[in-house]
């Protein structure tokens, strides 16, 4: 068993040299940050046709992103909308535009693990990045709107047997296990469809989950990192924030292509090349 996973690792370390994984990383990360602001310009202009608040789409975000980024964020966005409120147009263009952007980067990621050239017409390959793009943020929406309802719904369960008190903690495992399970889904459809090859949707489980403990972890660690020892504000000052959200997103990155290159060599394995 320790030598199939020496040799496992073994094979994904040379896969990460020969595949250029940390230079695909730095694109993602590059289109990554150029859609944040538009996706969240876009979702920020829905919220009044929706029953949540802007406090509930930042808290969200919160949750995963490091400590020193989220004033960043937070004070972009209420300047942005604070100088035109009509920018829902603008949002879905340039968020779909720069998300397909990124998503056009993990497909060439994935074609690359699996070894195959990218045969789908131009129009096909940009329309399915667009359909994932649509895809991830109703899911982005519908994990904003569960926490809002299903919090709801647990305090009036629960104080109808006297026990609000005892949902707070009850509450904040359901959510991190609903937000997990989501992230999972969003991962597990990404890799099933994303690369330019016929595979099943279980085929695409082990990268799935492997991102999405992974990218919360690194997520959570990272944020500790940088709220206890790396202060990015002192070596580059104003412009500190922007880089912790760079580093945010290529370790994002780097997750998400490690898990379609996991996913291919379990594939290869099946296959028995």
């Amino acid at each position: 068993m320790g030598q199939i996973n020496a040799a496992f690792i073994k094979q994904l370390w040379m896969r990460i040299q020969c595949n250029d994984v940390p230079g695909l990383a730095a694109q993602l990360a590059y289109f990554f940050l150029l859609s944040l602001f538009p996706l969240l310009i876009f979702l920020v202009t829905l919220l009044p046709y929706l029953p949540i608040t802007e406090d509930d789409l930042l808290r969200l975000i919160e949750d995963f992103a490091p400590r020193q980024t989220m004033a960043f964020i937070e004070s972009n966005i209420n300047q942005i909308m604070s100088k035109n409120e009509k920018l829902l147009s603008f949002g879905i263009i340039a968020a779909f535009w720069s998300a397909s952007n990124g998503l056009n980067i993990i497909v060439r990621a994935f074609n690359q693990a699996y070894e195959v050239k990218e045969s789908r017409p131009f129009f096909v390959a940009r329309g399915m990045a667009i359909l994932l793009t649509v895809g991830m943020i109703i899911v982005f929406i519908v994990a904003l709107l569960l926490p809002v309802f299903g919090r709801q719904i647990g305090l009036f369960l629960f104080s109808e047997f006297g026990l609000s008190s005892e949902f707070l903690v009850t509450w904040n495992a359901i959510r991190w296990f609903v937000s997990s399970i989501i992230l999972f889904v969003i991962f597990t459809v990404l890799y099933w469809i994303a690369p330019n090859k016929k595979l099943t949707c279980i085929s695409a489980v082990p990268g799935a989950l492997f991102a999405t403990v992974g990218w919360i972890l690194t997520s959570l660690a990272f944020s500790f990192y940088v709220g206890n020892f790396g202060n990015y504000s002192a070596a580059y000052g104003s412009i500190g924030a922007v880089i912790v959200l760079m580093v945010w997103f290529y370790l994002t990155g780097f997750i998400i292509i490690i898990g379609g290159e996991i996913n291919a060599i379990f594939s290869r394995q099946k296959e028995g090349c």
